[in-house]
């Protein structure tokens, strides 16, 4: 007769297989990327709205105006419905008597509620709660007043958390080994020393070393082409970082290499708006991030574009990871978040491992 040792090791062992088992089996979300379900109170949405409004669904041009986010209210009685949405927020004041009220109480420890009642936090984060690759975003307050300021008040915040579960869905969606043009990526990590993922309908369109200058392209003469360049300058100083030369960099760069097929226009910056520049963490580093509209000089079309500039410590280099989008017939939000999750898959030769750096050479023998 087993012993009541083995009997509890055994018990216990079953428990951990059970949740592994339950780990695997969810699902992955589903939805469109730009939707946000809301779970709340009809009353309290009403009144939540504005603000909820003003941070997600903020108006991009790209030059089309589109939202940021579409945001999709539904009861509580429904949430059901949406545990296998990609973008879940449940919001609430707390201890408001309301339905989605009394969850939040529920979901959240007595010392977390304290903290909420207090003023401390007001937003709880909770990846893959009921689906892989999902986020939901638990957001109260003591008052409906002090839940909309908190939401008006952190904004980037808030954006930021679904921004960047996006971008790691759209990678997972985009990167394909089956697809990848390692044959490229290794020319560039040979001839430069960084790499960067380079789709199977991309073309190395120029390779100029005299420029350090590397133009990747896709669907060349097109009705939706995308533009990736990558820039760099050897033995750099960080005080290069200054919005009016990333313009004068980009706009001598494109003069250069970015022109119509009859040599007749070339690209620049649109001079009638702006960029917005503002600084960013990008891969670990101080970068700024320009996003504005580019044309042709002949001022016979243009588009958004978006680029990173940043100083790599260990290579003295000045990089400008640039991405554009030429797609006068359609909307180009989507378009220009994919070609953002692509620079971001950029990475310097002393970060790769020597097995991925050994693997993509054979590419070249």
């Amino acid at each position: 007769m087993p012993s009541l040792k083995l009997i509890l090791l055994a018990a216990a062992s079953l428990v951990i297989v059970l949740l592994l088992i339950s780990c695997d089996s969810q699902k992955p979300a589903v939805g469109l990327e730009d939707e946000i379900f809301v779970i709340a109170d009809t009353s309290e949405y009403y009144e939540l709205e504005p603000a909820l409004a003003e941070v997600f669904e903020k108006v991009i041009y790209t030059p089309q105006p589109e939202k940021l986010f579409e945001l999709k209210r539904k009861p509580f009685e429904q949430l059901n419905g949406v545990k296998n949405k990609k973008n879940v927020i449940i919001i609430a004041p707390l201890n408001s008597g309301s339905l989605t009220s009394d969850y939040i109480s529920g979901l959240l420890d007595s010392n977390v509620n304290k903290l909420v009642s207090d003023g401390s936090e007001y937003a709880f984060i909770k990846n893959e709660l009921w689906a892989r690759d999902q986020l939901v975003m638990i957001l109260t307050a003591p008052t409906i007043d002090d839940l909309k300021q908190n939401i008006l008040i952190n904004k980037e915040n808030l954006i930021h958390y679904f921004k960047t579960i996006s971008n790691k869905r759209l990678y997972k969606s985009l990167y394909n080994a089956k697809y990848e043009r390692k044959d490229v990526e290794a020319q560039l990590l040979k001839d430069h020393g960084w790499i960067i993922y380079v789709q199977a309908d991309f073309q190395l369109a120029k390779n100029a070393h005299e420029d350090n200058f590397v133009w990747l392209r896709r669907s060349p003469n097109s009705e939706m082409e995308r533009w990736i360049f990558v820039h760099w300058i050897e033995n750099a100083s960080p005080e290069l970082l200054m919005p009016d030369s990333i313009f004068a960099i980009r706009n001598r760069l494109t003069k250069k290499h970015y022109l119509t097929s009859d040599n007749q226009e070339f690209v620049e910056i649109s001079n009638d708006q702006l960029p917005a520049v503002t600084e960013v963490n990008f891969l670990d580093r101080y970068a700024l991030l320009t996003q504005g509209f580019w044309r042709f000089s002949m001022k016979s079309g243009g588009g958004p574009f978006l680029s990173y500039t940043f100083f790599d410590e260990q290579t003295k280099r000045i990089y400008m990871l640039d991405g554009s989008v030429y797609a006068p017939k359609y909307y180009k939000k989507k378009i220009l978040q994919q070609l953002d999750v692509i620079l971001q898959s950029w990475m310097p030769a002393y970060e790769l491992p020597e097995s991925k750096i050994k693997s993509l050479m054979s590419e070249l023998e």
